[in-house]
């Protein structure tokens, strides 16, 4: 037709869908025949074609062109959108794991409560950072925790990095 439409279209023919599951796709056909476009035919209300086959003559296209754009560009916008939602989920589930390790630090025992004053020294066996649980070696510097009122326990180091500054 010289109008722009494209007979095939307006078939009203019921669904018949040629896809990658197909038992076509599935014996054995090599990549390139199995790439080939497929056909879609569906039903659609009255009015629908009607808008459809208005539009595709204003654009001068076959109405099958003007659904493959529609189609491709919906299902582009909805990987998109699924991209984004994705992202964001994946964003606010990394702060949430982050607020709540904060959370956790706040709420657990300060290792260092109760020391009144730090003294550098060399260590003569290996520790543990009190705070950081970095692995402090022989002979390396640390800070020694001094406890008030001394009591019994095991010595309390920390890393350089973890002494409190004030």
């Amino acid at each position: 037709m010289g109008n722009g439409v494209d007979p095939a279209d307006s078939s009203g023919g019921a669904a018949d869908v040629t896809h990658p599951g197909h038992a076509a796709h599935q014996d054995g056909r090599d990549g390139k025949e199995a790439r080939k476009e497929r056909v879609l035919h569906t039903r659609v209300p009255a009015v629908l074609e009607r808008e459809l086959k208005r539009f595709a003559e204003n654009l001068r296209v076959p109405v099958s062109n003007l659904v493959r754009t529609i189609l491709e560009d919906a299902l582009s916008v909805a990987d998109l959108a699924t991209e984004n939602v994705e992202e964001r989920l994946k964003r606010a589930a990394q702060h949430l794991e982050k607020e709540r390790e904060k959370l956790k630090k706040r709420m657990l025992h300060d290792p260092l409560e109760g020391i009144v004053a730090f003294q550098a020294v060399t260590l003569a066996r290996g520790a543990t950072c009190a705070k950081c649980e970095r692995d402090l070696p022989r002979g390396g510097r640390a800070h020694l925790g001094i406890r008030s009122p001394v009591g019994p326990g095991e010595p309390l180091f920390v890393c350089e990095g973890c002494l409190p500054s004030g």
